[in-house]
């Protein structure tokens, strides 16, 4: 018999919703049952935040920079809901030629005591301030206009499950992550006698579908064995 030779399995929101209650071994019986799972699976991708980093979320963002201005917002339109920024470089032009400089973040109570904030060169340090819509406070404040750009790669939040029509936002990788979880927070209020089990099975999910979304670059680890040279 020949293969199917399809690779568009998309299940959308109303059906990882009737997976996560069979799961519990319910029905989904009443639009109030469709609007409890909905917010439930928002609740989850909202903690998926919180557990670290989600590749696909990761988007670059530049901003041109202005002298003598420190803080920039990390999305001007906030359309891709920033939650933070991984990594950040200047990126400087001259004579149309771009030499990317890697920045090294801070924290706010490093840039806090920092004595000369109205200083001016080409900036080489960066803070990451979390509020609702997050900014980055760049440090020295630049001492050009036209040839500096931020670059940062930004972690975004997710789309939400609007409707039961949705698709959702995620990988192949991540759909059985996604029921067992949704499953596990459903149990919470109408299956309490399966919520063990599914837990422990949301858990090996989440844990398997982390491991395939971790970057595969290879490192290196030198030890500093100078203060073993002395004499």
């Amino acid at each position: 018999m020949a293969t199917s030779n399809s690779k568009n399995f998309e299940p959308d929101v109303g059906e990882f919703i009737e997976e996560a209650f069979e799961r519990c071994g319910i029905e989904l019986r009443t639009g109030y049952d469709l609007k409890s799972a909905q917010r439930s699976l928002n609740l989850m991708l909202a903690e998926w935040s919180n557990r670290g980093l989600n590749q696909w979320t990761v988007v670059s963002k530049s901003v041109a920079m202005v002298k003598d201005t420190v803080t920039y917002n990390i999305d001007t339109t906030n359309a891709t809901a920033p939650i933070d920024v991984l990594d950040a470089f200047i990126r400087e032009t001259t004579n149309s030629v771009n030499t990317d400089i890697p920045l090294t973040r801070i924290s706010r109570s490093q840039y806090s005591g920092l004595a000369s904030k109205g200083s001016t060169s080409r900036p080489n340090q960066y803070f990451v301030d979390k509020q609702n819509t997050p900014t980055i406070t760049v440090y020295p404040a630049p001492d050009k206009s036209s040839t500096y750009t931020l670059i940062m790669n930004v972690l975004t939040r997710m789309d939400d499950a609007d409707t039961g029509e949705n698709t959702m936002d995620m990988p192949y990788r991540f759909y059985p992550c996604l029921a067992a979880g949704l499953a596990y927070y459903i149990s919470l209020k109408r299956a309490p006698d399966r919520t063990g089990v599914l837990k422990q099975l949301y858990e090996e999910e989440f844990l398997r579908a982390m491991n395939t979304d971790e970057e595969r670059a290879s490192y290196r680890i030198k030890p500093d064995l100078r203060s073993y040279n002395r004499a």
